[in-house]
């Protein structure tokens, strides 16, 4: 993963900042590309185990369609109301499928850790519910490019 940047690097999140920006976030936004090169934006929930992005996405989305036929991805998870508050990570790289689609719950060892992850975040408890409709993604990001405004000096802020 590369987390070096050319521009902004004043503002640019540290590995550990990264990790925790991604922790606390709850909703992403996941840029695809469509059949006709056209792309598309989606909101959807989110997990980050250190390493991956992980998305739970619904099977029967334009989303998943897009993954499907090229995998290329682009994520945005952001923050902040006032210009100089405002943070961010962009990750892209390819998004794979993981597990059986959609999720029943058949036994997956390579899910334990963000499923465990993702019931704590978004229901409060360490059970994944599985409604058999959503499957997981994991992003492996080739890329991240990362900002947080509140590090610069106020004169650059406008």
């Amino acid at each position: 993963m590369t987390t070096t940047q050319r521009r902004g690097r004043r503002a640019m999140m540290t590995p550990q900042e990264i990790d925790a920006f991604l922790g606390g976030q709850r909703t992403c936004r996941v840029a695809t590309s469509g059949p006709d090169g056209r792309p598309h934006l989606s909101p959807l929930w989110f997990v980050w185990d250190g390493t991956a992005l992980w998305l739970y996405s619904l099977v029967r989305s334009r989303r998943w369609a897009d993954l499907r036929r090229d995998p290329r991805v682009a994520v945005l998870v952001d923050d902040g109301e006032e210009y100089g508050e405002l943070r961010g990570a962009e990750l892209s790289g390819l998004a794979r499928r993981v597990g059986e689609a959609p999720r029943v719950g058949a036994p997956c060892l390579e899910l334990d850790t963000p499923e465990r992850l993702f019931a704590r975040k978004y229901f409060g408890g360490d059970t994944m519910p599985h409604d058999g409709r959503h499957a997981w993604l994991r992003l492996t990001p080739d890329a991240i490019a990362s900002w947080d405004f509140r590090k610069l000096p106020r004169r650059l802020r406008p």
